[in-house]
C-alpha cells in the first residue's frame, strides 16, 4: 500500500503483494554545494558512472543523437543520454535491445542512460500538439476559458491515441498497428531497454485542457505511479542479471499551484513495499513566464535527498531559472533539432548560418566555443554545407549546439561550487539576450 493519507474523494489504491529487494547503496544522490534558497550542485550515482549535477542530458530518441556518433557525444562532454521508450518499443523492440545487453551496449554508449515513459507521445499522438515551453496555446482567450478544449486536436492532425483509466491505446506512426500501453507495459519496456534511470508512466496534458480535466489526469497519473512502483519492484526482483535501475516519478499539474504541490507530495510519500521513487521528473506543458514559480512549488514539496529532472528545456535563461529554483538535470531535443535547420547558439545569441553574412566568414561559428566544429571549421564552410544540402552540416552544427548547452551547464555547476552563480547568470544572459535575465 502507499503511505499517503486517506482521501475519501479518491478510490482505493491497488495493493502491491511484492516485497521487493531495496535499491543497492550505489544508487543515490549526494549534494555537494548549495546557493540561495534552492539551487544545488550534486552527484547522481548509477551503475554506469556518476552524473555531476546540474547536468544537461542530450536526447537520443531512437538510441542515437541524430547525425552524431555516440563517441562524439562523449568527447563533447555529455555525461548521460536520454532515449525514448515509445520509439524504441516500436523499432527495433525492447526485447532485441535487452538481448543486445541493454541500451548502452546496443548504441556503444558507456555512460549513464535515461529513458522516458512514452507519456509525451500519448499527448502528442492524442491531440497533435507539441510540448513547448512557450505561450503557444496559453496566450489566447480560448486557452484560458473555464471549459477548455479537452477534446481539441491540432489542425491537420488525427487523434491516434485514446486514454482511459487503465492505460492508453494508440496507433503506430510507422504502420498504423494498434498498441496498448499501461503502467506495467511501460515498466516492462523500460526494464528491457536497461536504462540506468527511467520515468514512471504519466499522462501529459496541454494548456488547452480545462481545470477539471487537469484534475482527472493528475489522479490518473497518481494511480499509474503506484502501479509503476509495484511493477518496477517485481521486475527488479525478477531481473537479477541487470544492475538496479532507478525509477523516477513524474509530477504533472499544468499551471496550477495546488495541483503541482499535491502531485509532488503524493509521489514523495509513495512507498510500495519499501520501493520508493529514486528521483522525480517535472513534466507538462507550461508557460515560460511561470517556469520559476512552477519548479519552485514542486521543489519546496520534494525531499532534498533525491534528484529532480526538468523535462524538455535547454534555453539559456530557462536553465538559469530552473537551476535557481532547484532542478538538477534537464533534457531537450531542441539543440539537435534546430541545428539540423541551420540555427546555432553563440555567446551573443542564436543565429542562422544560411544567412548571407556567413558566406565569407572565415572564422569559427563562435570564437568563444571549444567544440570540435569551432576548432576545425569555419562558419563559411558550414554555411556552404547547408546551401549545398550536405549531411555533414547537421553533424557539425549538432556537435556545436550540444557542446554549447553542455558547457553552459558545466559552467553553472562550477559557479555553484565557487559561489559565483549570480555573476555568471548576469554575464551570460546579458551577452546572449542583450540584457541580463
Amino acid at each position: 500500500m502507499t503511505a499517503q493519507s486517506a482521501d475519501p474523494a479518491r478510490p482505493a489504491d491497488p495493493v502491491d503483494p511484492v516485497d521487493p529487494r531495496p535499491a543497492p547503496s550505489g544508487a543515490g544522490f549526494e549534494i555537494s554545494a548549495r546557493h540561495g534558497r534552492s539551487a544545488r550542485a550534486g552527484v547522481i550515482s548509477t551503475p554506469h558512472g556518476q552524473i555531476a549535477t546540474p547536468a544537461f542530458v542530450p536526447v537520443g530518441t531512437k538510441a542515437t543523437v541524430k547525425a552524431v556518433l555516440p563517441e562524439s557525444m562523449s568527447e563533447l562532454g555529455a555525461q548521460a543520454l536520454l532515449a525514448n521508450a515509445y520509439h524504441l518499443y516500436l523499432q527495433p523492440g525492447h526485447e532485441l535491445i535487452d538481448a543486445a545487453g541493454g541500451l548502452g551496449a546496443f548504441m556503444n554508449w558507456p555512460g549513464p542512460t535515461f529513458t522516458d515513459s512514452g507519456g509525451f507521445q500519448v499527448m502528442s499522438l492524442g491531440a497533435g500538439f507539441k510540448k513547448v515551453l512557450s505561450s503557444e496555446f496559453s496566450g489566447g482567450e480560448k486557452a484560458r476559458t473555464s471549459s477548455g478544449e479537452d477534446d481539441a486536436v491540432a489542425e491537420g492532425k488525427e487523434r491516434l491515441a485514446h486514454v482511459d483509466d487503465d492505460g492508453v491505446t494508440f496507433r503506430s506512426f510507422l504502420n498504423g498497428d494498434v498498441h496498448r500501453f499501461t503502467p506495467e507495459v511501460s515498466m516492462q519496456i523500460q526494464h528491457g531497454l536497461g536504462a540506468d534511470i527511467m520515468f514512471a508512466f504519466d499522462e501529459l496534458t496541454t494548456l488547452m485542457n480545462s481545470r477539471g480535466y487537469q484534475e482527472q489526469a493528475l489522479e490518473r497519473t497518481r494511480r499509474w505511479a503506484i502501479r509503476c512502483l509495484a511493477e518496477h519492484a517485481r521486475l527488479t526482483e525478477e531481473r537479477t542479471h541487470r544492475p538496479y535501475q532507478q525509477l523516477w516519478g513524474v509530477i504533472q499539474g499544468a499551471q496550477y499551484e495546488d495541483l503541482r504541490r499535491r502531485a509532488a507530495r503524493d509521489l514523495s510519500a509513495m512507498d510500495s513495499g519499501g520501493q520508493v521513487f529514486d528521483g522525480f521528473g517535472i513534466g507538462g506543458a507550461l508557460e515560460k513566464e511561470n517556469l520559476a514559480a512552477i519548479v519552485g512549488w514542486v521543489t519546496e514539496e520534494l525531499p532534498e535527498d533525491r534528484p529532480r529532472h526538468l523535462l524538455g528545456i535547454s534555453e539559456v535563461d530557462d536553465l538559469f531559472v530552473a537551476i535557481a529554483a532547484g532542478a538538477d538535470t534537464f533534457d531537450c531535443v531542441s539543440p539537435s533539432r534546430v541545428a539540423r535547420n541551420s540555427a546555432v547558439y553563440t555567446a551573443t545569441g542564436r543565429v542562422n548560418l544560411t544567412g548571407s553574412r556567413y558566406r565569407r566568414r572565415f572564422a569559427p561559428i563562435d570564437e568563444t566555443c571549444d567544440c570540435y566544429t569551432c576548432t576545425h571549421y569555419t562558419a563559411a564552410y558550414v554555411h556552404h554545407l547547408f546551401r549545398a544540402k550536405e549531411m555533414l552540416s547537421a553533424t557539425l552544427c549538432t556537435i556545436h549546439n550540444e557542446r554549447f548547452v553542455v558547457r553552459l551547464v558545466d559552467r553553472i555547476r562550477a559557479s555553484l561550487l565557487s559561489g559565483d552563480f549570480d555573476a555568471l547568470r548576469e554575464e551570460t544572459t546579458g551577452a546572449y539576450y542583450g540584457s541580463p535575465r
